[in-house]
C-alpha cells in the first residue's frame, strides 16, 4: 500500500454522503467502492468474503478514504439487515447510497439439463440477494426524504443467452425489482436504477472464461469495442448514477457494454 495515491477529489460529488456496496471485495464492486471513496463518500464495504471486505477498507482508508468493512451474505436477511444497521451506525445515521452489487456465475447448461439446485444458487444470490438488499435499503432513504440505489444487473438482463438461462431469468428480474421500485419510491425523492455491465474483466469473468475456450471466444467476437471492459469503467457509470448529476435518472437501465447490445 506504500506509494498509493490519493483518493480525495478536488470536487469531490458525494462529499458527506454515506454509502454502501455490496460484492465489494473484488471486481466491479471493488472499484466501485474506490470510486464512491474517491468522491468524497464513507463507505462500507460489504461482501461474504469478510477478509476481502476488510482489505479494500484498510486500503481505502490508507488512501486517505473512510471506509468499514462488513462481511454479508445476500441471501440471508438478518445479514442484510445487520449490513445497514452498521452503515447508519458508522455513518451518522444515513444511507444515502447503495450498490447491490454481490452475484455469481455458473457454469453453463442448456436449460434442460440446469439442476434445481444451480438454478436455485444463482437466484438466491443474484435476484433475491437484491431484494432482501432493496428492502432493507428503502425504509432508510424513504425516511430520510431521498438516496440512490444502484442495482448490478448484466447484458444478460435484456437479452437471451444460450446456456445461461438462470444467469438471465435472474437479471431480467433484477430489472423488473429496479423499475418497480423506481416507480414505488419516486415521489419521496428515492431514486433507483440498473446497471448492465457487458463482458468485464473481473475475477469472476476470467474465471468463467478460462473453464471454456469456446466461451472465450464467443465472449470475446461479441463486443465491438474489441476488449473486455474495465471494473473502474463500470464503476463510474455506478457513481454517475448515485450522484446528483444523475438527479432525473429513475427506472433505468444503463448498458455499459462498449456498443454489445447496439448491434
Amino acid at each position: 500500500m506504500a506509494h498509493a495515491t490519493s483518493l480525495r477529489a478536488t470536487s469531490p460529488w458525494l462529499a458527506d454522503k454515506a454509502a454502501l456496496v455490496t460484492g465489494a471485495a473484488s471486481g466491479i464492486g471493488r472499484a466501485t467502492a474506490f470510486a464512491l471513496a474517491r468522491e468524497g463518500a464513507a463507505v462500507l464495504v460489504a461482501d461474504r468474503d469478510g477478509a476481502g471486505a476488510e482489505a479494500v477498507a484498510a486500503e481505502i482508508a490508507a488512501r486517505g478514504g473512510t471506509a468499514r468493512a462488513q462481511r454479508c451474505d445476500v441471501t440471508r436477511p438478518g445479514e442484510v439487515e445487520a449490513m445497514v444497521r452498521a452503515a447508519l451506525d458508522a455513518f451518522g445515521g444515513r444511507l444515502d447510497c447503495a450498490v447491490n452489487n454481490a452475484g455469481i456465475t455458473a457454469p453453463g447448461a442448456l436449460l434442460h439439463d440446469i439442476a434445481l439446485d444451480a438454478w436455485e444458487r444463482q437466484l438466491a444470490v443474484s435476484l433475491t440477494g437484491v431484494f432482501l438488499c432493496l428492502r432493507a435499503e428503502l425504509p432508510v432513504m424513504r425516511a430520510q426524504g431521498g438516496g440512490a440505489i444502484v442495482n448490478t444487473a448484466s447484458g444478460a438482463a435484456r437479452i437471451g443467452t444460450p446456456g445461461l438461462a438462470h444467469y438471465c431469468a435472474a437479471k431480467h428480474g433484477v430489472l423488473g425489482l429496479t423499475r418497480t421500485a423506481a416507480l414505488e419510491n419516486a415521489a419521496l425523492g428515492v431514486r433507483v436504477n440498473a446497471l448492465c455491465p457487458g463482458s468485464t474483466d473481473t475475477p469472476m469473468l476470467r474465471g468463467f472464461m478460462e473453464r471454456s475456450e469456446a466461451a472465450r471466444k464467443m465472449i470475446l467476437a461479441s463486443i465491438p469495442a474489441g476488449r473486455l471492459g474495465s471494473a473502474e469503467e463500470i464503476a463510474e457509470a455506478a457513481l454517475w448514477l448515485c450522484s446528483d448529476r444523475a438527479s432525473y435518472v429513475n427506472g433505468a437501465a444503463l448498458g455499459v457494454d462498449g456498443g454489445a447490445l447496439a448491434r
